[in-house]
């Protein structure tokens, strides 16, 4: 049996597989996120120990004999969260998330060296990355920054409580700024720029390799009959992907989630620094990706219904009928989905979501339009950032509480001009990728290069005509818009 735990921001996810990756039993614990100020996002990491511990129990109410017959686990989770820990273990402050703005400042400090500080981490200086928050923290809360003894990702935090241990692996040290992501090691150069050493990182492993074992007194707690071994584990896209089995050049995902991302795997290291594009480590040993970001996708969804008082299922029903009428979408709003700022392709901390061609017939329906299409819009660029550097993908799969919505798949099949896959992908997809990983440590497992299996497809969208040049031609002015809100938006913002 094997456990897959997936530290997401708004809960911790929990599996228990077996061999043949049937999904035995799951359990959810809910977390918070404080936002103390404009632009602050911060999560006490004591919670995640009392999530997953939780999720334990659960687990093992549910599926007892099972449960007791794990021998390893991995963990994904947020990405890019700085959570530090002083010489005798113990968290300095709340980590500060992926999603966090304030250290757009640090992120230009970090970039003035002496020498080419994305030909080595493959990506721009972005507020979301975990490097300039350490230069925050140095900047504005000096105490803390003089305590720091291991600087740690929000997994790499709870894999250290459960098996007292320092690693981190390639996928989601990816995120720091501090990896060389075409020599898959720590670079001591970019670490100088936030002011610290090798020292203050955990170790790197892949993701399929062993970081260590459950600590006794939790084996114990929980009555496991083996020494449970614990995998590097993933980063949250990695572990996704890793769930649907999109390891190869060919593959690829659109989440539709709280965040928006496009994820493409490659076989070797790619860049494209000028649109903000990501460049990564893969969770397994000599894989990379290239990914774009949205910071606000579905709950852009979630904003306009509750703005509206309107359930999603209705919003899709109105939002599919107004899409019938071209006169309609020709005259109806824009939206710019930026409601926490934006990555890919802009990477502008400041730029917030805004309508634009609002008049006295516009009504919520309009406005429900407007922000699906914006949101596509977005996903979009995101796609096209990505084909400057690569072209390879072929099979895209839909994935996230968007992709629900067959009328949303169907309006990005068009304005991608591309086949659209929908899997069946759970809400468990992470957890189940890490536990793939974990299932790498099964001595009992002859055959593992089968492990990382492709998923199901339930259903494919076809692109379709309809519409289509009045959607590409209302994109053009949408980025014009971008290009004039950006000039004004840093005053804006207080």
């Amino acid at each position: 049996m094997f456990i897959g735990i997936d530290l997401g921001t708004s809960s911790i996810k929990m599996i228990l597989i077996d061999q043949n990756q049937k999904i035995l039993a799951t359990a959810t614990s809910s977390l918070t996120v404080q936002s103390p100020k404009n632009g602050f996002s911060e999560q006490n990491p004591q919670e995640w120990i009392d999530s997953t511990m939780n999720c334990f129990e659960a687990l093992k109410l549910k599926k007892p004999n099972e449960f007791s017959q794990t021998v390893s686990l991995g963990i994904s989770g947020h990405m890019h969260g700085a959570t530090l820990i002083d010489k005798d273990g113990n968290v300095i402050r709340p980590c500060i998330l992926w999603n966090d703005t304030r250290s757009h400042q640090e992120c230009e400090e970090f970039e003035k060296q002496n020498f080419d500080v994305r030909s080595i981490s493959g990506n721009i200086t972005m507020p979301g990355f975990t490097a300039p928050k350490i230069n925050w923290i140095k900047n504005n809360e000096i105490d803390n920054f003089r305590k720091i003894f291991k600087v740690l990702l929000p997994k790499d935090y709870l894999r250290f409580i459960l098996t007292g241990e320092f690693f981190s692996e390639m996928s989601d040290a990816s995120g720091t700024l501090w990896l060389d992501i075409k020599h898959r090691k720590w670079s001591n150069k970019l670490l100088s720029c936030s002011f610290l050493e090798e020292k203050h990182m955990p170790n790197l492993v892949e993701g399929n390799e062993l970081t260590g074992y459950l600590k006794k007194e939790l084996k114990d707690k929980f009555n496991f009959n083996n020494n449970v071994k614990v995998v590097g584990g993933a980063g949250d896209n990695a572990a996704a992907a890793t769930g649907m089995g999109i390891t190869n050049k060919n593959q690829s995902f659109i989440s539709l989630g709280t965040s928006g991302v496009f994820f493409t795997p490659t076989e070797s290291f790619l860049s494209n620094t000028g649109d903000a594009v990501h460049s990564f480590c893969h969770c397994l040993p000599n894989k990379w990706h290239l990914m774009s970001v949205m910071l606000s996708t579905s709950n852009c969804l979630d904003w306009i219904c509750a703005v509206t008082s309107t359930s999603i299922a209705e919003t899709f029903n109105n939002v599919e009928k107004f899409y019938t009428d071209e006169d309609t979408i020709n005259n109806s709003s824009y939206f710019l989905p930026y409601l926490s700022g934006e990555r890919t392709p802009h990477n502008d901390p400041h730029i917030r979501g805004s309508f634009h061609s609002i008049k006295t017939t516009t009504n919520a329906t309009d406005l429900q339009y407007a922000v699906i299409e914006g949101v596509s819009f977005g996903i979009l660029d995101g796609v096209n950032s990505i084909l400057k550097v690569n072209d390879n993908f072929d099979n895209i799969y839909m994935v996230g509480g968007g992709s629900k919505s067959s009328f949303w798949i169907e309006l990005l099949a068009s304005l991608l001009n591309r086949k659209l896959s929908v899997c069946d992908q759970s809400e468990f997809g992470a957890a189940l990728g890490v536990a793939r990983l974990a299932m790498f440590q099964d001595d009992t497992i002859n055959k593992k290069e089968k492990i990382v299996s492709e998923i199901k497809i339930s259903k494919i969208y076809e692109p379709k005509k309809n519409n289509i040049d009045i959607l590409l031609r209302r994109y053009a002015i949408w980025k014009d818009l971008y290009n004039s809100n950006n000039k004004i938006a840093q005053n804006l913002n207080f």
